[in-house]
């Protein structure tokens, strides 16, 4: 059964930086894209960034453009979000999700899209 596992998230102060990997096992992994949510309490989860499979087209997010980066690593099955400059305001579980259907763009936008997840990782960023 295909899982993915996030791991890298932590405690950094305001200015930090912070690297996650989401770890993709258990059967062939061939997704159309992958992303990066993240949800705060009493919040819908929120696209960060998004990245083609194949392709490697990205999406950012207006709120972490020029700050995240997202990446994947084939041969690894892994996908990457280096976050730099974070700020208290990113606070937040971050989740890694797969997507295996074609959407309209490149990269699909909306978390329904998206039907394999991981457990989520917390990122507190202390002002």
């Amino acid at each position: 059964q295909l899982q993915l596992v996030e791991s890298g998230g932590g405690l950094v102060q305001a200015g930090g930086s912070l690297r996650l990997s989401c770890a993709a096992s258990g059967d062939t992994f061939s997704p159309y894209a992958l992303g990066w949510f993240r949800q705060t309490p009493g919040k819908e989860r929120e696209l960060v960034a998004a990245i083609s499979w194949i392709g490697g087209g990205t999406y950012d997010a207006d709120s972490v453009k020029g700050r995240f980066t997202i990446s994947r690593d084939s041969a690894k099955n892994t996908l990457y979000l280096q976050m730099n400059s974070l700020e208290p305001e990113d606070t937040a579980v971050y989740y890694c999700a797969a997507s295996f259907h074609m959407c309209s763009g490149y990269v699909c936008y909306e978390s329904e899209h998206y039907p394999l997840w991981g457990q989520g990782t917390l990122v507190n960023v202390s002002s």
